[in-house]
């Protein structure tokens, strides 16, 4: 019937459409003795990039399979726009997700992969050109799969989390195996499908790409919620504040802050203060007529702040020697 026919021309035309959110309460998951997702309250919101982190063993990628309806919870509940994946009337055209690049049948070709799912949610031929171009597969879009790079996979796997022309879209690690410009190329994508009005659920491991690209963070650690806020408050807030000075006379300069009780580092030619401010770093410096040749203010990166919350919750730890007798 016609009125089945999707049209995929824009986020509001779809089921969901514009405003869907994602939301999970008490969600949890146990695999015999191990309890994966852990009682997981969070609201997926539209129109901006979700940031997922956590470390490996946290749960993060269970999560996403009960957001598809790949595994059962075991407690709790997940819904997409107010219903679960499987009761939404063309879940390709309300959710799309990249969660295992890998998932094509390698013998394949790229347009029949996306064919075949384009024919089960009757969503038009024509579409599949059109995702096969706007990842950079139009060349081989005849080529088997089998035959295709880490990268090749990933942005087949885009296509097709983007088939349906989604309100709603769910990305695990979407960067793996790209080039500099695919890397570029995917982080502008989220964005504009962000800008769109889509609600955009990002996981990475990328800690440097994530600040570039996500708007809020959720994170998580041994199933549990670590953190639900913005990128730049979760920075604040798990990272100490840091001066970097650098003097000719850094001894002096060292003993003015100890009196002042400043914990400090040295910083090759400088010193590190920790949890105070400029002001008072060059206060300190000037009454103690300390020449400065540099005082600034030192921004913790993502991964740092990542590292500082999560560190507890890391279920495997490397050492630091090679273990080789010399």
């Amino acid at each position: 019937m016609a009125s089945d026919q999707p049209q995929p021309v824009g986020v509001s035309d779809f089921p969901g459409g514009a405003g869907t959110v994602i939301e999970t309460a008490g969600l949890s998951k146990r695999f015999g003795s191990k309890l994966a997702v852990a009682d997981l309250t969070v609201t997926i919101q539209p129109g901006q990039v979700t940031g997922f982190l956590g470390p490996n063993g946290s749960g993060k990628s269970t999560t996403m399979r009960m957001i598809m309806g790949l595994d059962r919870p075991s407690g709790g509940t997940v819904t997409i726009n107010g219903h679960r994946y499987h009761d939404g009337r063309w879940p390709l055209r309300e959710v799309g997700a990249l969660l295992e690049a890998r998932s094509a049948h390698p013998g394949r070709t790229a347009f029949n992969h996306l064919y075949a799912m384009a024919a089960a949610s009757r969503i038009p031929r024509s579409r599949v050109t059109e995702v096969l171009r706007l990842v950079g597969l139009e060349g081989p879009a005849k080529s088997r799969v089998g035959k295709f790079s880490l990268g090749m996979g990933q942005r087949l796997g885009i296509a097709a989390a983007l088939l349906g022309d989604p309100g709603v879209l769910l990305f695990d690690e979407p960067v793996n195996g790209l080039d500099p410009e695919g890397i570029v190329w995917v982080r502008t994508l989220l964005r504009q499908l962000a800008a769109e009005g889509r609600t955009v659920f990002v996981s990475s491991h990328l800690m440097e790409e994530m600040a570039k690209t996500a708007d809020q963070l959720i994170v998580i650690g041994q199933g549990k919620l670590r953190a639900d806020t913005t990128v730049d408050q979760f920075i604040a807030e798990n990272s100490r504040q840091r001066v970097r000075v650098r003097s000719p006379q850094l001894g002096a300069l060292e003993a003015a802050l100890a009196a002042a009780e400043v914990a400090t580092e040295v910083d090759g030619e400088a010193l590190v203060a920790y949890d105070v401010t400029t002001d008072r770093v060059g206060q300190l410096a000037a009454d103690a007529s300390v020449v400065l040749f540099e005082l600034s203010p030192m921004v913790a990166s993502l991964e740092e702040a990542f590292m500082e919350l999560t560190g507890d919750s890391v279920e495997y730890h490397g050492g630091t020697g090679t273990g080789v007798a010399a």
